[in-house]
């Protein structure tokens, strides 16, 4: 089968990565948070100068409104400030998308196959989305979205911001019109993301739980190293 190449790779790693199941926020009715979105931007900027690391649980969901199909997948995430991610999703079946720098390798287990993309100049597009909060600065945000603060609100019994980004570059907004940030107020870590589909009204979900900050994550963990047998392909366009 041939798959998408590096022109491409930016809405593969969307597809890919970038999803949840919509959680019910309850918002908090009297109340006016003391939050802006200057003011959440530059809390963003000062825990950017701190971020090393990140472990935590995902829950993955695509959603196909015009069928009402939620498709989920859990498992967990592991990132590095140095341009390393790696997702290992258990259930319903196990696979693996790691991200080493310019390379994004997707690993099915089931049909022992690695694919392998070369992001090359799509790496900063991609970035936008495998890596959105994950350390993120304020000014990179405002680089990149028209950013608006929406309300203050509880998740998980969390108290998080919720931020709604408008990407400003046009070929990202093909893909994506908008997207709903999360940020937990103790760490400045996305609780929760969600990214809705230019024209089709479907969108992507993502859930983070047990997250650990600046945890010590070896290079071993995001090595690219698959089993004997393995078939290696580079899909072109």
């Amino acid at each position: 089968m041939t798959g998408p190449g590096p022109k491409r790779i930016a809405t593969l790693a969307l597809l890919m990565l970038l999803a949840l199941r919509p959680a019910s926020l309850p918002a908090r009715a009297g109340q006016q948070s003391a939050w802006t979105v200057e003011s959440v931007l530059h809390q963003l900027d000062n825990e950017s100068k701190n971020f090393r690391s990140l472990t935590a649980d995902i829950e993955y969901t695509k959603v196909t409104v015009v069928v009402d199909d939620h498709s989920t997948e859990t498992g967990q995430i592991f990132v590095r400030h140095d341009d390393k991610m790696r997702i290992d999703f258990k259930q319903p079946d196990p696979r693996t998308i790691l991200r080493d720098g310019a390379s994004l390798y997707l690993y099915n287990p089931k049909i022992a196959r690695v694919e392998e993309y070369d992001l090359g100049k799509n790496k900063a597009m991609v970035d936008q989305f495998l890596l959105l909060g994950f350390g993120t600065a304020g000014g990179s945000l405002r680089k990149n979205y028209v950013i608006t603060f929406q309300d203050e609100e509880t998740l998980d019994n969390r108290k998080v911001v919720l931020l709604e980004l408008t990407p400003k570059d046009e070929d990202v907004r093909k893909q994506v019109s908008k997207i709903q940030i999360w940020l937990d107020e103790s760490n400045w870590l996305p609780a929760q993301q969600k990214f809705l589909e230019t024209g089709s009204g479907d969108y992507f979900n993502i859930r983070y739980t047990n997250v650990v900050r600046n945890v010590n994550l070896p290079d071993a963990k995001f090595k690219a190293d698959w089993p004997k047998g393995v078939t290696k392909v580079k899909p072109q366009d």
